[in-house]
């Protein structure tokens, strides 16, 4: 069975060729053909980001040089916006992620700037444009970050998610900013209580970022958020709650399980944690067991539970994941058994190495057990 290739899927003959007709649509100069055939023969060499960095490239060849006459054409080809009655999934084609790239290579000066901002507003209503317009939050911080609160209010659900997605601080296959993080809380302010799952997702995904530098600023706003009362769909508060603060549950940290319902010191006790093997090989599973009991004359309580594995690397370093186990609530009295197991197989992004390994048992962020074992190499 052929191997899925998701720049293959997303950028390719048919995608090209669409483009093409598009632009050719709205400007009948256009040499649709060649423009087509010059980029198809570079793409078997080019990774997904460089295939949109080439189709930008060839637009600059074909396009008028004049950016404003090029960007009226951009705009002219167009198709229709994506349905604005979804609320969540619709990314759209990612075929027109070069116009974008375009308006980011080519209108980035002060006299183009409105232009710009306001020719990506519109483009992001076909798809994204979260990747560009950070080169315009570099370059004009005050006047892009007007432009994105003014775009917060937008009633297009996708222009509202670009100003939550564009600002965030560690947005994944983009460039970074150069911005005040906490500034952009005043624009999250007005998205949390969104009505559309697109939006609130991208919020969460924004504080989430920051969570991994400034926790309690994303505990506080989230506290604030829940007073505020905002949001009259609670299944999206907690969805956001969730969400935002999954990397801080995985550190342990006791505020943000608070907010999600789980008590620090819980009232427990961990008692036989087994490992099935002290010493295992690269594809074996590490099975373990424990049993947690309730103290006597508790409450039901709600248990999160994890485990962390500590890894050994090459010299003095070492490294620890959080893995998740599940989530219980535990009557008075009462004793539940766990079983779970854990696979060590290569992998493409962490390399493990062999020696000795620690796996720790974390319930609502603390830890109660620690068993070591080791890990072979046949």
């Amino acid at each position: 069975m052929a191997k899925f290739s998701l720049k293959d899927a997303l950028f390719n003959r048919k995608k090209v060729a669409y483009l093409a007709a598009l632009i050719k649509a709205a400007y009948p100069e256009f040499k649709e053909r060649k423009f087509t055939q010059q980029i198809l023969q570079q793409f078997p060499n080019l990774a997904l980001k460089q295939r949109i960095s080439c189709i930008r490239k060839h637009l600059e060849k074909h396009l008028p040089n004049e950016f404003e006459a090029a960007l009226n054409i951009i705009l002219l080809s167009l198709p229709d916006e994506l349905d604005a009655a979804k609320t969540d999934g619709d990314f759209g084609d990612y075929i027109f992620a070069p116009l974008a790239d375009f308006i980011a290579a080519n209108g980035l000066e002060n006299r183009h700037l409105n232009l710009s901002l306001n020719a990506l507003a519109k483009i992001t209503k076909r798809f994204s444009a979260e990747d560009s317009i950070r080169y315009f939050i570099n370059q004009y911080p005050q006047q892009t970050f007007a432009f994105m609160q003014t775009i917060s209010r937008s009633k297009n659900y996708h222009q509202r998610r670009l100003a939550s997605e564009g600002l965030r601080p560690k947005l994944p296959w983009s460039i970074s900013i150069d911005f005040d993080y906490q500034k952009s809380i005043q624009i999250l302010d007005e998205l949390y209580f969104d009505n559309t799952r697109f939006v609130v997702r991208s919020v969460a995904n924004h504080l989430n970022d920051i969570a991994k530098f400034d926790a309690d600023l994303v505990i506080k706003t989230l506290q604030k958020w829940h007073l505020e009362n905002k949001q009259i769909n609670q299944k999206e508060m907690d969805f956001l709650t969730r969400h935002a603060l999954r990397t801080l549950v995985k550190q342990g940290n006791i505020p943000a399980l608070k907010l999600l319902g789980y008590q620090a010191n819980p009232a427990i006790f961990v008692s036989d944690f087994k490992l099935n093997n002290k010493q295992i090989y690269l594809g074996d599973y590490l099975q373990f067991s424990f049993q947690i009991t309730s103290k006597i004359l508790q409450k039901t309580q709600n248990l999160m539970l994890d485990y962390k594995i500590i890894y050994p690397s090459k010299g003095k370093k070492i490294s620890a994941k959080v893995f998740k186990i599940k989530k219980i609530i535990l009557q008075e009295n009462e004793s539940v058994l766990i079983k779970k197991k854990h696979l060590f197989k290569a992998m493409t992004t962490k390399k493990l190495h062999f020696g000795n390994y620690q796996i720790h048992l974390q319930i609502n962020g603390e830890i109660f057990a620690k068993q070591s074992f080791c890990l072979r190499f046949l």
